[in-house]
């Protein structure tokens, strides 16, 4: 593995934990209060919110460039969101595993090829999360067997077609506008296979 370049090294001194107590707890995340010293040395209190799975993004890519969005109401923000097949996977499970369980039980497809693109921090300055992103390729349906609070609705979309409303903000889920970056980013530099990146960027 190649040494980081020097700007890309820490500087000062990390934050130092002094005590920790629960404030939260469900079998998807968990609320801790700590007190801290900063790196300035000052003394503070911080909260964090642990996560108990990965956040799992499968980017599904046809033949003839075309992917699936998926489109629910999120809860959270209030709103409806057409993003790709997304989902939680357990932190003691392969993370395969639980990117093609998602792919199936969402999107209705089993993959050939599997490419590992993405391992990200999701909000880090209030929680632990970890994103894992895949490009699926060499695409099959099989039935979808979402969870028992999803109703789902699928589209199949050309591929710039889904990144040009990614960049003009209509999908506003990180991971969607993350993966699709990633793979336009992968067709343009060569790193996709070259019919697959040809169709993905006409």
């Amino acid at each position: 593995m190649s040494q980081k370049p020097a700007w890309l090294r820490s500087h000062g001194r990390p934050w130092r934990r002094l005590s920790q107590r629960p404030i939260y707890d469900n079998p998807w995340i968990s609320v801790t209060e700590h007190q801290v010293i900063a790196p300035t040395g000052k003394p503070a209190v911080y909260g964090v919110v642990s996560f108990k799975n990965y956040a799992m993004a499968v980017l599904p890519l046809f033949d003839d460039g075309a992917t699936v969005l998926v489109g629910q109401h999120r809860f959270a923000h209030a709103d409806y969101s057409w993003e790709i097949p997304e989902g939680g996977g357990p932190l003691d499970q392969d993370p395969l595993e639980s990117a093609k369980r998602e792919l199936r039980e969402e999107a209705g497809l089993e993959a050939a090829c599997w490419l590992p693109v993405m391992r990200v921090q999701l909000s880090n300055a209030v929680t632990d999360e970890i994103a894992i992103g895949y490009i699926a390729t060499g695409l099959s349906p099989v039935p979808t067997d979402p969870d028992e609070t999803e109703d789902l609705a699928l589209v199949r979309v050309p591929f710039r077609e889904a990144l040009a409303a990614a960049l003009d903000g209509k999908l506003p889920d990180v991971l969607t506008v993350a993966m699709l970056l990633r793979a336009y980013h992968m067709a343009r530099e060569g790193t996709l296979p070259a019919t697959l990146a040809r169709a993905m960027l006409k």
